[in-house]
């Protein structure tokens, strides 16, 4: 909705005169929403978009493109994009029946054109992207992004916007290594497991984080290191000679959150892992 005001002016032979100001609105008969399905991103995590298009009006709304900055923004002369569309993801929803799929050039931007709205009803559009390395993986990172809907029928474009927030978990992974990798009898070797955080928030006792393994073949006569400290059995961790069980006791197990850089070159984001160390070192 958009007001607007108008005023004459007369002009004679030694005069000039202005009219009263009018005044009149401007009534949008179409409106546009846009909805993300994720609440939250980590970096290469698929995002998917509704984007509704609700025509009150008494008359069908034709040929309407539908264009999304993919979350576009400024880094130094460039333009980056959190985001990229996935080929093949859009669906067009017309009051609920599903259409044939509509034209699209994946940009970026994102266009989709050849829309129709009908008279009192609506299209959806749905479609997925994914987020990129320009898309900001810290705690207080987001992915803001707007589409704007032009065509017949639409006098001043419409916009709407979206903003999806960077997740604020722990994202672990844990690698194992041997050595020596050939042993005989009755010598020791040891286990090396790495655990790294991705995540942008604190592994913390409450996490519960646990590691298990089952030595085959057994170990015997074990010492356990974590950060290079050693730890005691029944503490820290439980281990059976029996069954060759190893468990790490519940909130052993911490680690920082990952730290979150942007490359002054390209752009990019890079994250760098928090890394803890454990070691069993045990006889064949």
């Amino acid at each position: 909705m958009a007001i607007f005001s108008n005023q004459a002016n007369l002009t004679y032979n030694g005069g000039s005169v202005d009219s009263n100001v009018v005044f009149g609105e401007v009534i949008e008969v179409l409106s546009v929403t846009k909805t993300a399905i994720e609440d939250a991103y980590r970096v290469g995590d698929t995002v998917t978009y509704v984007v509704t298009l609700q025509n009150t009006g008494s008359t069908a709304l034709s040929s309407l493109t539908v264009t999304d900055d993919l979350g576009g923004y400024l880094f130094g002369a460039d333009t980056v994009y959190p985001l990229t569309y996935n080929d093949g993801s859009a669906s067009l929803f017309v009051n609920g029946q599903v259409q044939p799929a509509p034209t699209v050039q994946a940009g970026p931007p994102l266009v989709i054109s050849g829309i129709t709205v009908p008279a009192g009803g609506n299209a959806v559009l749905v479609y997925q992207a994914t987020a990129t390395e320009y898309a900001n993986p810290a705690a207080d990172g987001s992915i803001v992004n707007t589409v704007t809907v032009t065509g017949n029928g639409i006098g001043t474009p419409l916009t709407a916007t979206e903003t999806v927030a960077a997740a604020t978990l722990p994202d672990l992974t844990i690698s194992k290594a041997i050595s020596p990798s050939q042993v005989v009898d009755n010598e020791r070797i040891t286990y090396t497991f790495t655990v790294q955080n991705y995540g942008t928030q604190a592994v913390v006792t409450t996490d519960n984080a646990v590691i298990t393994d089952t030595f085959d073949p057994i170990l015997t006569d074990i010492t356990v290191t974590y950060e290079g400290a050693p730890w005691t059995q029944g503490v820290q961790y439980n281990y059976s000679e029996a069954t060759g069980l190893f468990t790490t006791n519940v909130g052993q197990i911490t680690l920082p959150a990952a730290t979150v850089s942007q490359d002054p070159a390209t752009g990019r984001y890079i994250v760098t892992p928090s890394t803890v160390i454990l070691t069993v070192t045990g006889t064949i």
